[in-house]
C-alpha cells in the first residue's frame, strides 16, 4: 500500500498526517520539534512511504535533512505553492496544514525545493551572519548621524575606520555630548571588530574552497559574492541547464499571457535575495570604466547603449549567474575573450 505523509514544522512541535493513496487518513498527531521524534513517528510506515512532504521554512532543512539521512523519501515544497493550495481552508491549524501538505504530495501538485547539504547550510549561515554584522554597523552609524544632525554636527563622507575619530573631532570637549556619544562609539568599535572577525572567516573559507577560487576568476566576483553564490546553489547538478539559474535567482522577467493579452514585466525577484543583490553589485563593478575589458563587458555595454544602464546591469547579473554555473559544472576558469 502506498502511503504519503505531510509535516507542518515549527520550532517546538511538528504536526504529522499520514494518508493512503486513496486520500484516507491513516494517522494524525503531533510530536516534539526534533528530527528523532519525527523519525520515530514515521517508522511504522517506513517501507510504504512514497513521499514525505514538508514546507520550506526555517526548520525544514534541519528536519528534512535528518530524514533524508535516515532514508525517507523527503520532498521540500515551495512555500508559495503550499500557501496557494491551502488558501481555500476556512480553518487554519497545524493539524489541517499537515493534512493539506499530505494531500499535496499525494496528488503531485507541487514544486520541490532543494534541501541544502550540511556544508552548504554552514556556508549560508556564515554569509548571513556577516551580512547581519554589516547591517548592524550601518544602523549604528545612521543613529549617530541622526543624533548629531540637529546639533549642527556634519559628519560628512568618511570611511568606516575614520568614523569614530570624525565624531570625536566634532563633539570636542563638550562633556554632555561626550557622555551621549561615547556608548554609541564603543558599540561602533565593537561591531566593527565583530564584522572583521566574520570577514576573516569568510576569507578563510574561500581560501580552502577550490570552487570559490574558480568563481573569483570572473571580474566583479569577490570572496563574499563567491561564497554567497556557492552556498545558494550548493549542488550545480540539480540544474539541467545553466540558463535555469537565472530564473531560480529571480533575474528573469515576469510574464502574464491570457487570450490576446501578453505582458512582460519586471524581473520576478523570487529566490535568494542576497545572492541576487550580490550579483547586481558585481555587475556594477564590471561596468565601471576601470574594470578590464572582456566580451561579457562588451555585451553589457551594447545593452546599456540600447536600453539604458539599469537594464544592462540586470541583464549582466543574469548572465553572470548563468556563466558562473557553467564554470562550476565544466570546472573551467573565466575566459576573458569568450565569456
Amino acid at each position: 500500500m502506498s502511503v504519503y505523509a505531510g509535516l507542518d514544522t515549527s520550532l517546538d512541535a511538528v504536526a504529522i498526517c499520514v494518508i493512503a493513496e486513496t486520500g484516507e487518513m491513516l494517522w494524525q498527531g503531533k510530536v516534539l520539534g526534533d528530527p528523532d521524534a519525527v523519525t520515530a513517528a514515521l517508522q511504522r510506515w517506513r517501507d510504504d512511504l512514497v513521499r514525505v512532504g514538508l514546507e520550506a521554512g526555517a526548520t525544514s532543512e534541519w528536519i528534512g535533512g535528518h530524514l533524508v539521512d535516515e532514508g525517507f523519501p523527503v520532498v521540500c515544497l515551495e512555500s508559495r505553492h503550499v500557501k496557494a493550495a491551502l488558501g481555500a481552508m476556512t480553518v487554519k491549524t497545524d493539524r489541517n496544514d499537515a493534512q493539506g501538505i499530505a494531500q499535496i504530495v499525494r496528488t503531485g501538485w507541487f514544486k520541490a525545493v532543494h534541501l541544502k547539504s550540511a556544508a552548504g547550510q554552514r556556508l549560508r549561515t556564515l554569509t548571513a551572519a556577516r551580512k547581519a554584522a554589516v547591517r548592524a554597523v550601518t544602523a549604528n552609524e545612521q543613529v549617530i548621524r541622526g543624533l548629531s544632525r540637529p546639533l549642527g554636527l556634519k559628519i560628512g563622507a568618511v570611511t568606516r575606520v575614520r568614523f569614530e575619530a570624525r565624531v570625536r573631532q566634532l563633539v570636542g570637549a563638550d562633556r554632555l555630548l561626550l557622555g551621549i556619544f561615547e556608548p554609541l562609539l564603543r558599540m561602533h568599535r565593537c561591531l566593527r571588530e565583530n564584522l572583521a572577525d566574520l570577514h576573516r572567516l569568510v576569507l578563510r573559507a574561500v581560501r580552502v574552497d577550490p570552487i570559490c577560487r574558480r568563481l573569483m576568476t570572473m571580474p566583479g566576483i569577490g570572496p563574499v559574492t563567491a561564497l554567497t553564490y556557492r552556498a545558494t546553489i550548493d549542488d550545480p547538478k540539480r540544474f539541467r541547464r545553466s540558463r535555469s539559474v537565472g530564473a531560480y535567482l529571480g533575474l528573469t522577467p515576469r510574464r502574464y499571457q491570457s487570450g490576446e493579452v501578453d505582458r512582460i514585466g519586471r524581473i520576478t525577484k523570487v529566490g535568494d535575495s542576497e545572492t541576487r543583490t550580490a550579483l547586481f553589485e558585481a555587475a556594477n563593478v564590471i561596468l565601471r570604466p576601470t574594470t578590464r575589458w572582456s566580451s561579457m563587458k562588451a555585451w553589457a555595454m551594447k545593452i546599456a547603449r540600447r536600453k539604458g544602464a539599469r537594464r544592462a546591469k540586470v541583464a549582466l547579473a543574469r548572465r553572470m549567474a548563468v556563466t558562473l554555473h557553467r564554470m562550476w559544472v565544466d570546472e573551467q576558469d573565466f575566459r576573458w575573450s569568450a565569456a
